[in-house]
């Protein structure tokens, strides 16, 4: 049965909103009606949610936490034996927001008028990605949509969990360096030439290191703009190439070589595609498609090219082992784990087993490189500002020696 979102008056006159379900806008009004309510306007639901799903500019219903959140309280109902139209009608009522709930509602509408509820979900691509569909059309067919539900819910939780400890690792390190720059540029364009013009009367040189200190405060003074608007032009222009899918590729590869960042992108990226391999392939995905989708995760270019070239082998006939081993870009620990699950028949839960590995192997990195970082910064910063004060020292001690 078709929903539609209504605004309407209560007999107080308060403004009521909310999702109800009717076979068409009048009959919307005439059950608002019945309910004691004046309706101000009814609107089908499911066009408000695909126009909405349309527009780009707007944020998504669910963030990444918001859908691991949703997806373990649906995955809890439907497990539990709750129908799956009962399960969505509950999680409609309890939404906190109003864009959730009418999401919900919309999804449900799907449901109640006969359309899987992989189908359902793609209305709402911005919402639910390819992977979260063909899991979801993977139990729906298996019949273990619960069970496809909660192994759906630990991978996104995991994937949060991982993305938050790299987040929470790199935030320390950029803080400290965006407060040490700033210190330094106010230093550098202001104490440094209010301390030293003192000494700039005297007819005597100044020490090298205030000299050269004093020029690049006059550097930054004068030119400072025109680095900074360099710097965002570069900016732009940058993006604009990365636009570009083989520039974009090349920038990828490149940022793979890098000494200890490139490490942990290529670990964080071969984790997020084993992980999403071993999922869709336990749920009962073909191997050809699952590989499909599980290239379209990897944020990496470099990486995505090499997964499809991957799959191109693997429907050629290739094993998936060899043709991972063929893609030196992929840990060869994946690869390893694939041929293990291939000669014994558990690939899924494999690739499993690498993925886990994986994170925690980019956990540890991250961890390691942010407890190296920062030590370096603060001595960085330390020897920076030593710098600055011994060019502002070196003038007085100068002066007093003449004095002498």
């Amino acid at each position: 049965m078709p929903a539609y979102t209504y605004e309407a008056l209560d007999d107080a006159g308060k403004p009521r909103t909310g999702v109800v379900e009717a076979e068409n806008a009048k009959a919307a009004r005439s059950q608002l009606r019945t309910q004691g309510l004046v309706p101000l306007s009814v609107a089908a639901l499911a066009a408000s949610v695909q126009s909405a799903g349309a527009a780009r500019w707007r944020r998504r219903v669910f963030g990444s936490t918001g859908l691991a959140v949703w997806t373990r309280q649906l995955a809890g109902l439907v497990g539990a034996g709750l129908p799956l139209e009962r399960a969505l009608t509950a999680l409609a009522d309890e939404a906190d927001q109003p864009a959730q709930r009418d999401l919900v509602a919309h999804l449900r509408a799907e449901v109640n008028a006969g359309s899987p509820f992989a189908r359902a979900l793609a209305s709402a691509p911005r919402e639910f990605d390819d992977v979260y569909r063909a899991v979801v059309a993977a139990g729906e067919q298996s019949g273990a949509l619960g069970g496809v539900l909660e192994r759906l819910a630990d991978d996104l939780e995991e994937r949060q969990a991982l993305r938050s400890k790299l987040l929470g690792a790199a935030l320390y390190p950029a803080i400290v360096s965006a407060i040490a720059f700033l210190i330094v540029v106010f230093l550098v364009t202001y104490v440094v030439p209010q301390v030293a013009s003192v000494f700039t009367s005297n007819q005597r040189a100044l020490p090298w290191l205030t000299t050269a200190m004093l020029g690049l405060s006059a550097f930054v003074r004068s030119w400072g703009w025109a680095v900074l608007l360099a710097a965002a032009v570069g900016g732009v222009l940058l993006g604009l190439a990365l636009r570009g899918e083989a520039f974009r590729q090349r920038f990828d590869a490149g940022f793979l070589t890098l000494p200890l960042i490139g490490r942990v992108a290529r670990g964080y990226n071969a984790a997020r595609f084993a992980g999403t391999l071993a999922m869709l392939a336990n749920a009962g995905v073909p191997i050809l498609k699952a590989l499909q989708a599980a290239a379209e995760t990897l944020n990496n270019r470099a990486l995505r090219a090499d997964a499809l070239d991957a799959l191109v082998q693997v429907r050629e006939g290739a094993p998936l082992a060899a043709a991972l081993a063929a893609k030196k870009r992929f840990p060869g620990l994946l690869a390893m784990f694939a041929r293990l699950g291939e000669q014994t028949g558990q690939l899924p839960q494999m690739l499993d087993r690498a993925a886990r590995q994986l994170t925690g192997e980019v956990q540890r990195r991250a961890m390691a490189l942010a407890t190296i970082l920062e030590p370096l910064l603060i001595v960085a910063m330390g020897g920076v500002v030593m710098l600055i004060v011994l060019a502002v020292l070196l003038p007085i001690i100068q002066l007093n020696t003449w004095v002498k």
